[in-house]
């Protein structure tokens, strides 16, 4: 562009407008078209054309607003970006010839959140989002046939300034050379470009389904280096405007690094694992005639375990000899090879599989549980049920025994329940166990007169707000641990005052408890949070755990000014008060403390991190955003237990884990979207997390929403996709390796609606586009017609096309799905989930009466299994119980909800008789995780890491160590 013309333009046009038109100052600078919004007072940067406030199109002027509206000056960073328009859907017009344009939008704030929508000429192009004193960009490339660019400012409405630059993509592409030997390359040419500042390359291989940028260059050849022998390549580049501005990828062409009339070698002959040690792998193979050298590819699955083409083998390495170590790995999980040599022909097939062994078992820390045996008299008997633990082998065997008398005939080894038809209510069970772990004959227990435990509550007094509003208490959220180390676990409880809070709300809390039971209703002891700690879903995420590996659960929360602990003990100032007028928490200490688990006393309490710092980071001022807290457990090193706690997700992101070790509190890493490199991290989280090892590095996974953050602290990979209320991490998919993502996403202007990604590699499986804000979803085997999981969002009770019941490969099954996108359970006797949730008048009482019901998928409608009269559900619409889990009898789960009173917890538990013989889903990590997490923002139903529902494999053994058997008082790893 040319300076001095843009200058001379600028300033006639000021003394001018609207005697010239962008038609005009077009013809004068190089064909751009530069705006600068604001005031009409406000300074306009140099090159641009101010638009102000107030200036309406017109035909004459050939630019202008669709009607007035506000603006604001906030005197900084400099004259482009410290001004802006900004109101409610309105719109700016400016006339251009046809033809194709690079566009640019910068919008932002210097003070404040932002986050606005666009429109180009009826294509919405999404929201862009910054944080104060940031300026986010929206670039576009547009095709103009009616001589005018309409854009349409939406939300919020700021924009600072407008970038309209005429560009044609490079038609010109060619492959000049191709050399064929082991130092191969490619070079290409174009013609010159005057209005480039430079020209990026990108480039794709045969199985890449889009380019990927690999060099940048002025000049308008590239000598590409990087090429293998035997591949083929397709190129394309793009012209880059001194602006930034990106033209669209030229005309393709494509390079093959081989030679079609050479004979391509034969595959290499009798690989095999040579030597394997932890941290390398010694792979050794004939040597194949003709070849130059040899591509090694690796695996994390055994192919022969799946569907023909499911599992990939990535190249990790290329020799010269027919030997080769792989160091990049640690072999605490089996790899798999193959071997395929190269000439100037080509690439052979591959060899045969060679797979490497497992050298050193890493075993995670857990909790060593009794047997939970359970006896519950039914219609016609007493239904008995017990728990195969994770450290038993596949071959335990049981007997049951009535009052001191054996009851089966032969050691029952393929289930873990039995249907005793001449028990009663007087009865007493007793369960031995064969060539199990753990003690070999369990406590005798008494029969149940109905089909749940009743636990005793000591509800706490209501109170009277500040402002003179009263307020009462109702059970809440729960999770359990084993506290004092028995093997059984303990209920810790969150009570609910009536007044708590969703963030965006103001007003005054009552303060949260904590309550500790035992399951035969004895308190243990109460938390008081205190006046600095706000009550509503988003601010208490409690973990209970035993993260320091003396097989007594700790428990884990955010605390402030004023918490009394279990012994009566204050945390921090007893009297400070910091809640402001509208009944926020925004200044004074915030506190990250561990609780002993068995009494309540604080063991150690340091400064909470992620910190609250600047409230505007957050992404607002007044306190919404800010105060967004997720926690997790992960086993961070394959091993024991890292405490993580998180803030933020509608914008800023950032996680800090901690390990309990000695008593001793300690900060491993902290993981933050505001710092470089992560800034496409920002706006991806949701309500809640989940945590697995995705990448299968013995090691575990945050997964926030959209993001996953990596066992290190470092990012693993961001889809882009944005902000969601429910998500699912499981094996869903039993025909393709590793774990799954399900996910509905709210923003309408992403590529994926709801649906299902790869978990190591954010990768899109299957997924439906439907342009809208998808609330809530949910994942589970209910259809045994279909492999694996089935999926459902709540957008599909409309009828929408393209929403419905799918399978999990994305196939629609039916437009008629289950009314219901709140939790699913294993309950009945088969393999299959069913679907736990609620009955609500929303209208009418903030509380609803859970239900479990039976997907009946040949008449599509649900089939009631359970009403749970004189109970009640938590969270609104959420329909939560207290709590899901496998905490009593076989592997199928309990659900927790409280009365309808408060004054007492109910631990429901089937009846069902099961033929399936599986261990407790409490030994199973990514499951025990999940019931850790399950009380945590939006709660969400735990999941498996394995694949458990109709026509499953046997499920794998976990690699677990029990109790302090690991990491005892003797034990220092």
């Amino acid at each position: 562009m040319k300076k001095v013309s843009v200058f001379l333009i600028a300033v006639l046009l000021v003394s001018l407008l609207p005697a010239y038109s962008p038609s005009q100052v077009q013809a004068e600078t190089d064909d751009s078209y530069l705006f600068d919004f604001g005031s009409e007072s406000s300074p306009v940067a140099d090159g641009y054309t101010q638009v102000s406030n107030t200036l309406i199109y017109d035909a004459e002027r050939g630019y202008g607003l669709s009607n007035e509206v506000d603006n604001r000056d906030r005197g900084e960073p400099d004259n482009l970006r410290r001004d802006f328009t900004n109101g409610a859907d309105y719109s700016f017009t400016v006339d251009v010839p046809n033809g194709d344009y690079f566009v640019r939008i910068i919008a932002g704030d210097d003070i404040a959140f932002n986050r606005t929508s666009f429109a180009i000429n009826g294509e919405s192009e999404g929201s862009i989002s910054s944080g104060a004193g940031e300026y986010a960009e929206l670039n576009t490339n547009l095709t103009v046939s009616d001589e005018q660019i309409v854009i349409d400012i939406g939300n919020n409405g700021r924009i600072n300034a407008l970038e309209i630059i005429p560009m044609t993509k490079i038609e010109s592409l060619a492959v000049d050379t191709v050399t064929y030997s082991a130092d191969s390359v490619v070079e290409l040419s174009w013609d010159a470009d005057d209005a480039s500042s430079h020209y990026n390359i990108y480039r794709k291989n045969e199985s890449d389904e889009s380019f990927e940028k690999i060099d940048e260059t002025t000049d308008a050849t590239y000598t590409d280096t990087s090429v293998e022998l035997g591949f083929s390549y397709t190129y394309a580049v793009t012209l880059v405007h001194s602006s930034g501005i990106e033209s669209e990828n030229s005309n393709e062409v494509t390079a093959q690094i081989f030679n079609e009339e050479i004979e391509v070698p034969s595959a290499p002959a009798g690989v095999a694992v040579n030597d394997a040690t932890l941290d390398n792998v010694t792979l050794n193979w004939e040597t194949t005639d003709g070849a130059i050298q040899y591509y090694i590819y690796r695996a994390n699955h055994n192919p022969a375990d799946y569907p023909e083409g499911a599992v990939t083998f990535e190249k990790i390495a290329t020799t010269t000899e027919a030997s080769f170590t792989d160091d990049s790995i640690l072999t605490y999980n089996p790899y798999y090879y193959q071997v395929r040599a190269v000439n100037e022909g080509g690439i052979s097939e591959a060899s045969e599989v060679a797979e490497s062994p497992v050298t050193e078992v890493r075993k995670r820390q857990m909790e060593q549980l009794d047997r939970a045996l359970v006896a519950v008299q039914s219609e016609d008997g007493v239904y008995v049920g017990w728990k195969m633990l994770g450290t038993d082998p596949k071959e335990v065997k049981f007997n049951v025994f009535r009052d001191g008398k054996k009851v089966n005939k032969k050691p029952i080894e393929d289930s873990t329940n039995i249907f005793d038809e001449n028990g009663t209510i007087d009865s007493k069970y007793q369960v031995k166990i064969i060539k199990g772990s753990g003690d070999k004959i369990t406590e005798e227990v008494d029969v149940w007169s109905e089909d749940y435990l009743s636990v005793t509550l000591d509800k706490p007094e209501g109170g009277t707000t500040p402002d003179g509003v009263d307020y009462a208490y109702s059970a809440n959220d729960a999770s359990v641990g084993d506290l004092d180390g028995d093997g059984e676990y303990e209920i810790i409880l969150k009570w609910d005052p009536s007044n708590s809070k969703d963030n965006s709300r103001s007003g005054y809390t009552g303060n949260v408890y904590l309550d500790a039971y035992k399951l035969d209703g004895t308190k243990l002891w109460r938390l008081d949070l205190g006046k600095n700690i706000r009550a509503g879903a988003h601010y208490t995420q409690f973990l209970v755990y035993d993260f320091d590996g003396n097989g007594k659960s700790e428990v884990v929360l955010k605390t402030a000014d004023g918490t009394v602990d279990g012994q009566g003990d204050v945390i921090g100032d007893a009297e400070a008060d910091w809640r402001n007028d509208g009944g926020y928490i925004l200044d004074g200490p915030e506190y990250l403390t561990v609780f002993e688990g068995e009494t309540g006393k604080e063991l150690t309490t340091t400064d909470y991190t992620p910190a609250r710092g600047n409230v505007s980071d957050w992404g607002d001022g007044y306190g919404n955003r800010v105060d967004r807290f997720l926690a997790g457990v992960a086993y961070l090193d394959g091993e024991r237990p890292s405490i993580v706690m998180a803030r933020g997700y509608y914008t800023r992101s950032v996680l800090a884990a901690y390990n309990f070790r000695d008593g001793e509190l300690t900060e491993e890493w902290v993981f933050d979207s505001d710092d470089e490199g992560n800034e496409g991290y920002a706006g991806q989280g949701n309500h809640s997390l989940s945590v697995a090892d995705v990448d299968e590095d013995g090691n575990d996974e945050i997964i926030y929403g959209a993001m996953v953050v990596d066992d290190d602290g470092s990012g693993l990979y961001t889809t882009g996709w944005g902000h969601g209320d429910a998500l699912h991490v499981s094996d869903f998919d039993p025909n393709r390796p590793g774990l799954e993502i399900f996910q509905p996403h709210e923003d309408a202007s992403i590529p994926i609606g709801y649906g299902i990604r790869d978990a190591a590699t954010g990768e899109k499986i299957a997924g439906v586009d439907i342009s809208s804000d998808v609330g809530r979803g949910l994942i589970a085997d209910i259809d045994p017609r279909y492999e694996g999981a089935e999926f459902w969002t709540s957008s599909a009770w409309d009828g929408s096309s393209g929403n419905g019941l799918h399978a999990v490969d994305g196939e629609l099954i039916s437009q008629s799905i289950p009314q219901s996108v709140n939790h699913a359970v294993w309950w009945d006797g088969d393999l299959g989930r069913e679907i736990l949730d609620h009955t609500f008048d929303q209208d009418n009482d903030p509380h609803g009466v859970g239900r479990i019901d039976k997907w009946d998928y040949e008449n599509g409608e649900l089939v009631n299994l359970l009403t749970p009269e004189g109970t009640r559900t938590s969270n609104w619409t959420k329909g939560n119980p207290s709590l899901q889990a496998d905490i009593y009898g076989d592997w199928r789960e309990e659900v927790i909800w409280p009365s309808s009173d408060s004054e007492e917890l109910r631990i429901y538990t089937t009846t069902d008789v099961t033929e399936e013989k599986i261990h407790t889903l409490m030994h199973d990590p990514v499951y025990r995780l999940s019931v850790a997490w399950q009380n945590v923002g939006y709660n969400q139903p735990p999941h498996t890491g394995f694949f458990l529902g109709y026509d499953m494999d046997e499920a794998p053994r976990p690699a677990i160590e029990t109790g302090d058997k690991l990491f005892g008082p003797d034990k220092n790893r």
